[in-house]
C-alpha cells in the first residue's frame, strides 16, 4: 500500500491539554482527522467489531453503554457513554492503569466526516518520561489504519509492526514525535523536555535505541 506521509501528518490536529479529573491532575492528548466517506459509514467503521478489526484490533464484549469490551493484545474497559451517530466514551484500562478516551463523530459537508479523539490519562513517571507522543503516535497510526481501511475496505490492515521500522513508518513515526513535541510546548512543556521526550517516544515505537 501506498503511503504519503507527509499527506498523513499534516491530515491530523494535535492538542495537549492540562487540567482535572476527579481532583486529581491530568494530560489530554487530543487528535482530529477528516475522513472522505459520510457518517454513517466512519461510525460503522468505528462501533462495529467486524470493521474494527479490519483497521485495529480484534475486540470483543458488549459494545453498548455499560458493557465492557476487550482489545486483543491491549487495552479493556468500560463504555460509559454512547449516543449512536455523534459520540461514545469509554474507560481505557491497561495493566493497572486507567484512562479516559472520547470519540465524537461530526459530518463536515461534501460527503465528508470528522473524527475527534480525546485521551486522558493521569499524570505519571511513564507521561514525564515519553510526554503526549506515547499516546498520541499510537492514535495516530489507528487513524492511519482507519484511513487506509476507509479508502479501501476489502484491503488488508496495517501491519504497525512492520510499518513501524520501514523507512516510510519510521519518517512518520519521528513526524509524530516531532508534532506532540510541539503541541506540548505550545501547552508550556519546556522545549528541551518535550523534545527529548519525543526522541523517546521514536525509539520505543521503531525500536531504535539509540534514537533515545
Amino acid at each position: 500500500m501506498e503511503i504519503d506521509v507527509r499527506r498523513q501528518l499534516d491530515a491530523v490536529g494535535r492538542v495537549v491539554s492540562a487540567g482535572e479529573r476527579d481532583g486529581e491532575p491530568v494530560h489530554t492528548v487530543a487528535l482530529s482527522r477528516s475522513y472522505d466517506t459520510t457518517l454513517d459509514d466512519l461510525w460503522d467503521a468505528v462501533t462495529r467489531s467486524g470493521r474494527i478489526e479490519r483497521w485495529f484490533l480484534p475486540v470483543d464484549g458488549e459494545l453498548t453503554a455499560g458493557g465492557r469490551y476487550r482489545i486483543e493484545g491491549n487495552a479493556s474497559g468500560t463504555i460509559t457513554e454512547c449516543e449512536p451517530g455523534s459520540r461514545f466514551a469509554l474507560t481505557w484500562e491497561f495493566g493497572e492503569s486507567v484512562s479516559w478516551v472520547g470519540v465524537r463523530l461530526s459530518a463536515e459537508g461534501d460527503g465528508r466526516t470528522r473524527l475527534a479523539l480525546e485521551h486522558t490519562e493521569p499524570l505519571s513517571e511513564h507521561w514525564a518520561e515519553y510526554g503526549p507522543g506515547a499516546v498520541g503516535v499510537g492514535w495516530e497510526l489507528a487513524l492511519l489504519g482507519l484511513a487506509l481501511h476507509l479508502e479501501q475496505p476489502a484491503g488488508p490492515r496495517l501491519d504497525e509492526a512492520a510499518f513501524g521500522i520501514s523507512p516510510k513508518g519510521t519518517a512518520l513515526i519521528a513526524g509524530s514525535s516531532g508534532a506532540w513535541a510541539q503541541a506540548a510546548i505550545a501547552a508550556g512543556t519546556e522545549p528541551e523536555q518535550a523534545r527529548a521526550a519525543a526522541a523517546r517516544t521514536t525509539a520505543f515505537y521503531t525500536g531504535d535505541a539509540a534514537a533515545g
